[in-house]
């Protein structure tokens, strides 16, 4: 099942459900967006909140981030946390201080290694590092045989976003007990609507908190795939629950100026769990990919 995600304002996606749904069904489906931070690259730095690419600024005790038996990963995101819109989210991210991704991207085995949510020990392969404000950092020169991305500045704006309604937490909304990842006969469900709401924003893009878009199946269900074993079917109400305890982190896009491209044109997702985040146990992230 290709992903379905979309953006924009309360305003324009209530009136957007409104040409589809009864009042009553696009109230309810309005009632379960979440208001997310849209990233955009731009060639101006001063007003960015972060960036894709360049040289991480590590604190001075802590060493570059490395796949133990596959070699160092490649750092692809600095955000700012005290120039997001922490207000206007519903994810408890810092005030202040630095969030860092890195990712073994496949430089140094021509993409021999792949770091999968199912597979335990690729997971070494993804991290997320915070630095608080008050730590002292040192830029870092890019270890040996990796390149480092140009960079591309980032700015951000507040907006909605809706998941698709075969996500868990919408198929429990509109039609419990529908199986766990496909259509179901409900008007969420319409080619109507769902043609409509792609027209509106097809893009992946970048992004931190609200619900993030996946190029496949909801990256929430491969999460709790992963976190369970495997060992449960779509079926088991178990893989519904689990995925419901993982919130989206950041999500990064193929992007053109910063010379990234995650497979075929896809994405890196990053999902915690609000405890965690509450708690500043970004090591305890999931990191997953996506690609058409």
């Amino acid at each position: 099942m290709i992903g379905l995600m979309t953006h924009g304002s309360r305003d324009a996606l209530r009136a957007l459900a409104l040409q589809h749904l009864s009042p009553e069904l696009a109230d309810k489906w309005v009632g379960l967006l979440r208001p997310g931070v849209r990233l955009e690259a731009s060639a101006d730095p001063g007003d960015g909140v972060g960036r894709l690419g360049g040289l991480p600024s590590l604190p001075v005790d802590t060493e570059w981030p490395v796949w133990d038996g596959h070699g160092p990963l490649s750092f692809i995101a600095s955000i700012d946390c005290a120039r997001l819109p922490t207000d206007a989210l519903v994810i408890d991210l810092p005030d202040a201080g630095t969030l860092l991704f890195f990712y073994f991207d496949g430089q140094l085995d021509d993409g021999e290694a792949l770091v999968l949510a199912e597979d335990r020990e690729s997971r070494a392969g993804a991290r997320v590092l915070y630095v608080a404000a008050d730590e002292k950092v040192a830029e870092c020169g890019t270890p040996a045989g990796l390149e480092p991305y140009p960079v591309a500045p980032l700015t951000a704006r507040e907006e909605m976003t809706a998941t698709e309604p075969w996500h868990p937490l919408m198929r429990d909304a509109f039609a419990p007990g529908a199986p766990l990842g496909n259509r179901y006969d409900h008007p969420v469900c319409s080619p109507e609507f769902l043609d409509a709401l792609w027209e509106f924003d097809h893009g992946v893009g970048h992004q931190i908190g609200g619900h993030a878009h996946s190029v496949q199946n909801p990256v929430e269900i491969e999460i709790a795939e992963a976190v369970l074993d495997g060992e449960v079917s779509w079926g088991d109400a178990r893989l519904s629950e689990e995925a419901g305890r993982w919130v989206l982190l950041a999500q990064f896009d193929s992007e053109v100026a910063a010379d990234m491209m995650w497979g075929d044109a896809g994405a890196l997702y990053w999902l915690i769990r609000p405890e965690d985040l509450a708690e500043r146990r970004f090591e305890r992230a999931m990191f997953t990919w996506q690609c058409g």
